[in-house]
């Protein structure tokens, strides 16, 4: 088996780590030098993923199977690789999910969370081969003092994050078109918080409450307890 290129700082093993350093510190970093990517053109990572996959593995390398870290059964390199690019681009900030398979460059104003979900669609396969998806972490909702109600539902954003959620929610609204500071009203200490926050929003969607009009895909018509019941519900 001959490798299609240089990966001596990378050695190839058909594994979920390999995976993951590949996208992480390979893939991603050459994706985002792409003349495209650079000049801020929504892009398919679906494709610039198989572009990379092509570049750097043979056909038989890519076609290795190992077994899934946290469910029965195997899962191809390729199909590994391509779960962890969108995943791992949009978790670090380094792109942003456009909708349909797009992606593009972050721009000052995007008050979007990328979602594990949307990124395992993507890729076509199960958000649950990831060792990533694992990760501990927030959900957290924040409105602005003017929105807010003392009852009844009212605009909330519903995100996630691995780090400190006031950080992350006042680095989303820098540099916005926003009229006030952003309130933290609630989050939530969770396992696996990529799939938690899918739960959340799926039901949130499946009840009616997502703002279309909203200036971002997360804002819903909520109130904080009822995500406190949506989450109790998935961890009973």
């Amino acid at each position: 088996m001959t490798e299609k290129a240089d990966l001596t700082d990378l050695p190839f093993e058909p594994n979920s780590s390999w995976c993951y350093r590949f996208a992480r510190y390979k893939a991603i970093p050459e994706i985002l030098t792409l003349p495209e990517v650079a000049a801020g053109e929504p892009v398919r990572l679906v494709e610039l993923s198989a572009l990379m996959l092509n570049k750097y593995l043979t056909k038989e390398q890519q076609e290795m199977r190992f077994q899934r870290a946290k469910v029965p059964g195997e899962i191809s390199v390729a199909s590994t690789v391509k779960f962890y690019i969108p995943f791992v681009a949009s978790e670090t900030g380094q792109l942003t999910k456009l909708g349909k398979g797009l992606y593009s460059l972050p721009q000052p104003d995007d008050l979007d969370t990328q979602g594990v979900e949307a990124a395992a669609i993507d890729a076509g396969i199960d958000e649950e081969l990831d060792e990533a998806a694992t990760y501990d972490g927030w959900i957290y909702a924040f409105s602005f003092p003017a929105l807010v109600k003392p009852d009844g539902p009212f605009p909330i954003k519903v995100g996630r994050t691995t780090s400190e959620v006031e950080a992350r929610v006042a680095d989303q609204c820098k540099g916005s078109a926003v009229f006030d500071k952003p309130v933290v009203l609630k989050k939530w200490a969770v396992k696996r918080v990529g799939p938690m926050e899918s739960a959340v929003h799926n039901v949130l969607k499946a009840r009616g409450r997502w703002r279309d009009a909203a200036p971002g895909r997360e804002w819903f018509d909520t109130t904080t307890a009822e995500v406190d019941s949506i989450i109790a519900f998935v961890t009973a």
